[in-house]
């Protein structure tokens, strides 16, 4: 079996092969060359066709000689191929005009909520506050009991939410949090929570089953509703302008007492009354209130020597008010055509 490469010169096809692969300059001529070596009528193909006129017993190994130089033949036949299309491509890549100006990069930007509440963590954070975050599966002791909502109460009709089961349930406020930091924190404290919160709503231009709200809190001795107003009338005017002005309506919540909705004056009509504003001249963004005793003692505080006032706004009314958005479903659809209007006021920046 020695003699049979130089009998049936398998070498020399594989040496021709090589040879001809390698010199091969395009796609075109490379396929010329694979069918002449492996192709239905190439030389691979001829020197099988011949073990017929080989002894019985020298067949087995000769096939396998054959097929190991086929192989052989086809792993160089890829590797060329795949070096002549990179290079084909990188050639198609530039074959432009290279004075041309280049095909402009589509940058994304930061989310409009994002956008609403980057702005407004740096004014309150600028006020002495800073950040705190809680759970959004929350346990219902603190998402009600705590926070002054009895069980079987009235009041939890107003905030539906998903429960997992009958003591875990997907949080409807960020206000649990306020127990939660004040169980591990002596006073004083400023603290913002902002979060994702969840209702059993149907979704509507101004409803939907989750969204973004943030609570505020600040515990110290001989807080007041002075303090309230003079916050609350800071972040208005910074927020929405210097010539916005607060009001405070008297209203009822479980957790705080005495309570308030607070409004700003209409930043479309200044006040004069339109449809945005339903012709009162008065916009409602949040609701506050001194922090009930109750939420005090369950949180360990004793109300007789701390007082406090909380807040909640939510981030996507805030959002809608402020860029004129018309729907709510809209900040949660990532339609792009929708998206792209705010993204010129992010764009380059570093996120955080």
């Amino acid at each position: 079996m020695s003699e049979r490469p130089d009998r049936f010169g398998v070498d020399d096809i594989a040496e021709r092969a090589e040879k001809a692969f390698a010199e091969a300059v395009d796609l075109d001529a490379l396929e010329e060359a694979r069918v002449r070596f492996i192709g239905r009528k190439g030389e691979i193909t001829t020197l099988l066709r011949s073990i017929g006129s080989l002894p019985n017993e020298e067949r087995p190994a000769f096939g396998d000689l054959v097929n190991d130089l086929r192989e052989r033949i086809l792993g160089l036949y890829e590797r060329r191929k795949g070096a002549l299309s990179e290079g084909a491509a990188e050639e198609d890549y530039f074959s432009g005009d290279p004075t041309l100006p280049g095909r402009r990069v589509l940058l994304g930007g930061r989310h409009v909520l994002h956008q609403v509440l980057r702005d407004i963590k740096r004014i309150f954070f600028g006020m002495g506050y800073s950040l705190a975050e809680g759970p959004d599966v929350e346990l219902d002791y603190y998402n009600f009991e705590a926070l002054n909502f009895p069980p079987d109460h009235p009041s939890r009709d107003t905030q539906d939410t998903f429960y997992i089961d009958r003591d875990i349930l997907l949080r409807t406020q960020t206000s649990p949090v306020q127990v939660r930091y004040m169980e591990k924190h002596k006073p004083p404290l400023r603290i913002i929570v902002p979060g994702r919160v969840y209702r059993n709503e149907s979704p509507d231009p101004s409803h939907a089953s989750e969204f973004l709200q943030m609570e505020g809190l600040y515990v110290d001795r001989n807080v007041s509703l002075a303090d309230l107003r003079n916050d609350m009338t800071y972040f208005v005017r910074a927020f929405f302008g210097s010539d916005a002005k607060v009001r405070f309506r008297p209203h009822f919540f479980p957790f705080t007492e005495p309570s308030a909705e607070a409004d700003m004056s209409c930043f479309a009509c200044r006040g004069s009354g339109c449809s945005i504003c339903g012709r009162t001249g008065w916009i409602e963004i949040m609701g506050a209130g001194m922090v009930h005793p109750h939420v005090f003692r369950n949180a360990g505080y004793d109300p007789d020597a701390y007082t406090g006032f909380a807040f909640g706004l939510g981030l996507d009314r805030i959002a809608m008010l402020k860029y004129g958005i018309d729907d709510i479903r809209r900040l949660l659809a990532n339609d792009l055509r929708f998206l792209r209007q705010f993204w010129a006021e992010t764009a380059g920046e570093v996120f955080e």
